[in-house]
């Protein structure tokens, strides 16, 4: 007989799955429900987690807390080792809402309803790019994606040449123009298989190779496989 303590991070994360609701906004989505464990991971957007009742226990830069809350910085490293209680997720684009933004939405008085916290995180203003033309340079990424994202292309559209273009992606959103691309091709396809589509369709909907490079990428950027943590998801869209 195995004992328990031998069963594997990769055991119970073929275990665990998301289920609950999903609101999902433009810049802004909320987890509401059961958490599996997830891999260790670091993806683009702010995360904050708060519990509705028990203490999660999170690994977040390899230091483990077992908390009622926390938030995560975009791209720091961080795994959930276990939530025995439901949680209330927030992602958030970080060019649009900061970490602090989310703390305010969120409150200092126990946890917020699903809905007072929508409310919340539709009132917090909205950070502003800086550079206009990082504007026109992300809106042409997000034309091009169901395809090819040429640099080029996008550097032409904001009339930026191919050095500025990765100087200001890197300086001013935290990523090179590639990861970017990869990132909201990611949350494009998480669109599409929250309004019905299949794996196969989604990934190409979102300009992925196929299926299995969609499904790596949620691995490595979400820690969960998409197959197992998305089709339990009732989903909500907001404006």
């Amino acid at each position: 007989m195995i004992a328990p303590q031998s069963i594997t991070r990769e055991s119970r994360l073929q275990q665990d799955s998301w289920q609950g609701t999903l609101w999902l906004a433009p810049d802004f989505a909320i987890l509401h429900g059961a958490a599996g464990a997830t891999a260790s991971h670091a993806h683009y957007a702010h995360q904050l987690m708060l519990s509705t009742g028990a203490p999660f226990t999170a690994e977040l830069d390899g230091i483990v807390h077992t908390t009622r809350h926390l938030l995560v910085d975009s791209l720091r490293p961080h795994a959930i080792l276990s939530a025995p209680a439901p949680l209330l997720t927030i992602y958030a684009e970080p060019q649009r809402l900061s970490g602090a933004a989310l703390l305010a939405a969120a409150g200092g008085a126990g946890v917020p309803s699903l809905d007072k916290l929508a409310a919340a995180l539709q009132a917090q203003p909205r950070e502003i790019l800086a550079d206009a033309r990082m504007q026109r340079a992300l809106d042409q990424v997000d034309v091009l994606l169901s395809g090819k994202v040429s640099a080029a292309a996008v550097a032409e559209a904001a009339h930026l040449s191919l050095s500025q273009l990765e100087r200001l992606f890197s300086a001013q959103l935290g990523l090179p123009v590639r990861r970017l691309v990869l990132w909201r091709r990611l949350r494009l396809a998480i669109r599409f298989i929250l309004l019905g589509s299949t794996l196969t369709e989604a990934a190409h909907g979102a300009g992925f190779a196929d299926a299995a490079h969609f499904s790596r990428t949620m691995r490595s950027l979400f820690g969960v496989r998409a197959d197992r943590s998305l089709r339990q998801l009732k989903v909500t869209l907001l404006d």
